[in-house]
């Protein structure tokens, strides 16, 4: 690494002069916390999920947004909600946190999106929700997903943090099940640094997912302090401290402006690595279909030893040699030592999960990538795979 060629940071943010100019504006308002900002980028988020306004709720991450919507859904205590292995742990810690128990359905193997057939294989009469997760940005089965739920009467709360500009045969993600979870974490294709939304189908339930967010307060902090006048406002529930702030939004409305040309350029950069990589030993994305929109929000390959030439952390050491980063998207939750003490997990139960979660690499995918940047990264990829 030189000075002409500095470290390629994964998930790096495109960050330009727009959004700093609405942070410098939201600092010099005097306003920082919930207020005007979060609620422009609430509609603004609306408007393009092709929903109204009062049926999303920003809050302060994608956890949060999970957290509470499995509140507002009214599942009760302990039951089962089935999800992936193949997925973040906030995923399974929202689950816990809501006071139920997280149940595991394999991935598969083309998508590394959760199995529909292993979905309903694992359904008992515990079971009251799916909690599907669409990987990289790719669109579960929603079809098959939504049969399953109505035969069996189950809430379905998408996790989207992967997912901003995702659709299932033409219609959004996020808008297929009772709740859609969005992130706009810093390596997001929207990034406010820390951040989420929920979207809903049913108004009421938004109301107090938006209630729960802010300490079970029946008036958020734009409406209590105001220049109508100080409100005074009830706690109705026993919330949590979930709420965007308007630093956040002030970055977010302008991320959002550009959120169609910054996905174009990711889409470029993920078939310039899916043509570059053709000919190596490794495995490679499935293309997405023609009904659908992958979000492109990550680049995995995997790398099996066998075939390669290299074991996979190996491969994560020399890239970050060479000067780039990379991320493991993911190790199979029943991998962690929390879940399988907690729940006795054991990673073979789901071996599409595991396989994935021993092999994959994420390599840098960001609208900030140059041509040069695409040049390192596969130039490394073809020196280290197969050598």
């Amino acid at each position: 690494m030189t000075a002409a060629q500095p470290y390629i940071v994964f998930g790096a943010p495109d960050i330009g002069a727009a959004e700093e100019a609405e942070v410098l504006a939201c600092l010099r308002s005097g306003w920082l916390g919930t207020g005007p900002r979060v609620a422009s980028f609430e509609a603004e988020f609306a408007r393009y999920k092709g929903v109204p306004a009062s049926h999303v709720a920003a809050v302060n991450s994608c956890t949060a947004a999970l957290h509470v919507s499995m509140i507002a859904a009214d599942l009760e205590p302990g039951a089962e909600v089935i999800t992936t292995p193949l997925t973040f742990c906030a995923t399974v810690n929202a689950i816990v946190h809501a006071g139920l128990v997280p149940v595991l359905a394999d991935v598969d193997p083309r998508t590394q999106c959760i199995d529909p057939d292993a979905i309903e294989a694992a359904i008992t009469p515990r079971t009251q929700a799916i909690l599907p997760v669409h990987f990289a940005g790719r669109p579960c089965a929603m079809d098959r997903i939504m049969a399953i739920a109505r035969r069996h009467g189950l809430v379905v709360i998408e996790d989207c943090a992967h997912a901003v500009e995702t659709q299932f045969q033409g219609q959004p993600v996020g808008t297929f099940g009772e709740f859609g979870c969005f992130s706009f974490y810093v390596t997001k294709n929207i990034c406010t640094g820390e951040g989420g939304m929920i979207v809903g189908h049913d108004e009421a339930a938004i109301a107090r997912a938006r209630v729960l967010a802010l300490h079970g307060l029946s008036r958020d902090a734009w409406h209590r302090f105001s220049d109508s006048g100080y409100k005074h406002y009830q706690v109705t529930e026993c919330g949590f401290k979930y709420n965007m702030m308007d630093l956040q939004a002030a970055i977010g409305l302008h991320q959002l402006a550009k959120v169609g040309p910054a996905w174009q350029r990711r889409e470029a950069h993920w078939q310039r690595y899916q043509d570059a990589f053709a000919g190596l030993p490794l495995g490679l994305p499935t293309p997405s279909s023609p009904a659908d929109r992958h979000a492109h929000h990550l680049y995995t390959i995997h790398v099996d030893a066998q075939a390669a030439g290299i074991a996979r952390d190996d491969f994560l050491s020399a890239m970050h040699a060479r000067g780039i980063g990379t991320g493991v998207h993911y190790l199979s939750l029943a991998e962690h030592p929390y879940y399988q003490s907690t729940f006795g997990w054991e990673p073979e139960a789901w071996p599409q999960a595991q396989r994935i979660g021993r092999q994959t690499v994420s390599l840098p995918l960001s609208p900030a990538l140059t041509e040069g940047d695409l040049d390192r990264v596969i130039d490394a990829t073809h020196a280290l795979v197969g050598a």
